[in-house]
């Protein structure tokens, strides 16, 4: 297997047998495959002409304005094309703005390449890929049997299922899923607004009304919902139905507020601009590195200009500007749980800690 990246860093990464990034349970079976000559990472594009089959995993962000860039995949394959060679699989995991495949078709077409073209949305969630890729059913979508049949085969490799839809249909069950978990969240977090200012206890009140009633199993607990792809496929969503897509803006509204209304409940109670406040985890969520899309940056955004120091500690996030657990306990007045790092779950402090995930297990309210 080789493996094809811009960044040379990342590629001398894999090549010494290191995990760019944490996922559990994959260090030891890449440092396994490198060792036994399975796997190796270049930053040359014409090594995929060796390939039978080729898989794309570019990103595919949103810009300032919340708009899809719907060139990005077809981009790559375009820059791509003079290496492909004829009778490749070319199967595209990224996902896609609706139309997406479509416009690779076009791509291929123009190069006048003869390569089967399949769209495989991956579905696996960070942290999870190495249990997901083989109990998650595959969704395979292509234009022709011949591709269909030669991307089914791949993945059966990995999983007994497969879900064929049809290359428009798999865009849009790909952002409908994350679109979904994000508006869940949304609700989630609106629901917890609501019980905290009533004073109550929202992880109390979600406990009861899931214990023996399946029908409420689904509503996940408060927190900060950002990441890589759940906002982004919200808005891709949004602009596929001309701005239209209601659900979606009014959940971007309640998650992206989530920072401003708990600092505005800090002030309520606290004189910030007299305090050193701390955030624990900078992740985006829970037991991750990723620091991309997380509303804890919001959060030191907006404590920046109301408290006299802010401090940010992760056990897993990468920064300079960060300080241990126990040296923000230390000097903070206040600590806000920014992700639920596991770490947390049993906090060595007396000093007031602003948890709306619930994984203090204090009841905290703010």
């Amino acid at each position: 297997m080789t493996l094809v990246d811009i960044d040379a860093y990342a590629v001398a990464t894999v090549n010494d047998g290191r995990l760019p990034f944490r996922e559990d349970g994959a260090a030891d079976r890449l440092a396994a495959a490198v060792e036994g000559g399975q796997v190796e990472a270049t930053t040359r594009a014409a090594a995929i002409g060796g390939a039978e089959c080729v898989i794309v995993v570019v990103g595919t962000p949103i810009d300032a304005h919340l708009s899809p860039n719907v060139e990005a995949v077809p981009r790559v394959i375009n820059d791509l094309a003079d290496h492909l060679v004829d009778g490749q699989l070319l199967v595209l995991r990224s996902t896609v703005h609706p139309g997406g495949t479509k416009l690779v078709e076009r791509v291929l077409l123009r190069s006048g390449r003869d390569v089967d073209l399949a769209f495989c949305p991956e579905r696996i969630a960070e942290g999870f890929a190495m249990t997901e890729l083989f109990s998650l059913p595959q969704i395979v979508a292509a234009r022709t049997e011949r591709a269909a049949a030669r991307a089914e085969k791949l993945f059966r490799t990995l999983t007994e299922r497969i879900v064929p839809l049809s290359p428009e249909e798999a865009e849009l069950a790909k952002l409908f899923t994350n679109a979904w978990r994000y508006i869940k969240f949304a609700a989630a977090n609106q629901f917890w607004m609501l019980a905290n200012d009533s004073g109550m206890d929202f992880d109390r009140i979600r406990n009861a009304i899931g214990d023996g009633y399946p029908r409420a199993n689904d509503l996940p607990g408060a927190g900060f919902a950002a990441g890589p792809c759940l906002l982004k496929d919200t808005m891709q969503l949004a602009a596929f139905d001309n701005h239209a897509f209601v659900l979606g803006y009014s959940a971007l509204m309640v998650n992206e507020s989530l920072p401003l209304y708990v600092v505005s409940r800090l002030e309520r109670d606290h004189d910030l601009s007299t305090m050193s406040v701390g955030i624990l985890g900078m992740a985006f969520k829970g037991g991750s590195d990723d620091p991309r899309g997380s509303l804890a940056y919001k959060l030191r955004k907006l404590l920046a200009v109301r408290a006299a120091e802010t401090l940010c500690s992760d056990p897993y996030v990468l920064d300079d500007r960060f300080v241990s657990t126990e040296e923000l306990l230390r000097r903070a007045d206040l600590a806000v749980i920014g992700a639920p790092h596991s770490e947390y779950r049993a906090l060595a402090t007396d000093k007031p800690v602003a948890d709306i995930w619930g994984i203090t297990g204090r009841g905290v309210r703010i």
